[in-house]
């Protein structure tokens, strides 16, 4: 069901920032997988997208992400600006865009703990919401590695909590694709997403960055209520999940404003 996916094929070069697009630093970034019965993500998103399954035992498996980090020198790409520091965590489904053949993903929405939350909620109707989020992370500048990572996000749309660890002895399994690079695509390097605004049009977004550096983590707990909320994934279900990456920090450019599909 998933082809070979080369990283050359993918990296482009990076489109020159105008206007309001923002830089910014993606701290403590990473990334928590899940794979689920495809059956759990219909009616998430329009007829437009199908979802880009997996075979896991013969069986098709959608993946979803979460996705926490702290959003470091969050600034202009193009003018003198103050730099912000705020808190994240996204919530993404694994799609395909049959208008364009794209990969990119569904985003369900984020919790950002920060005032400048009213600009992207209100201003561009996305999909965000305020949370309380607090890391604690000890990174090993000598190893490369997390002894210990903790995330929570007190939030009333996606209360959340994360622990992660690594060792040298992590490494990447990923079931379902036909080599570790092909999945490194397909999990890191969607360029594009599309969401319900909350006036309930269909909008878009677009970020570039480098071929991400992640290493393979363990999960030592969680608990994401948004995903047992929606019945995607079940409460029991969220200590296994099929895949845990980590990058100590990475910078990505966001394209601004973003669009409304009409």
């Amino acid at each position: 069901m998933q082809v070979s996916r080369k990283f050359e094929d993918y990296l482009i070069k990076r489109p020159k920032p105008k206007g309001i697009d923002v830089l910014c630093g993606l701290k403590h970034f990473a990334i928590v997988t899940y794979a689920v019965p495809a059956s759990r993500f219909e009616g998430l998103f329009p007829e437009r997208f199908v979802l880009d399954a997996v075979e896991i035992d013969g069986q098709a498996m959608g993946l979803i992400s979460v996705v926490p980090f702290i959003d470091v020198d969050f600034t202009s790409a193009i003018f003198p600006f103050p730099k912000f520091t705020m808190g994240q965590t996204n919530y993404r489904i694994y799609i395909i865009d049959k208008h364009t053949g794209e990969r990119c993903v569904w985003f369900l929405g984020t919790t950002l703990d920060s005032w400048t939350l009213i600009v992207p909620r209100y201003l561009w109707n996305l999909p965000w919401h305020a949370g309380k989020v607090s890391f604690d992370c000890k990174y090993d500048e000598t190893t490369g590695l997390y002894s210990h990572y903790r995330m929570k996000t007190a939030s009333k749309w996606a209360e959340a909590s994360v622990e992660l660890a690594q060792s040298p002895e992590s490494d990447f399994n990923f079931p379902g694709f036909p080599d570790t690079e092909s999945a490194l695509v397909y999990l890191t390097h969607p360029l594009a997403g599309f969401y319900y605004r909350r006036d309930g049009k269909l909008g878009s977004y677009r970020v570039w960055h480098k071929e991400l550096a992640v290493k393979p983590a363990t999960l030592k707990s969680a608990r994401f209520k948004l995903l047992s909320d929606l019945g995607i994934v079940h409460t029991a279900e969220q200590s296994s999940p099929y895949s845990v990456l980590i990058e100590p920090i990475n910078e990505f450019t966001i394209y601004l404003p973003p669009a409304v599909i009409r």
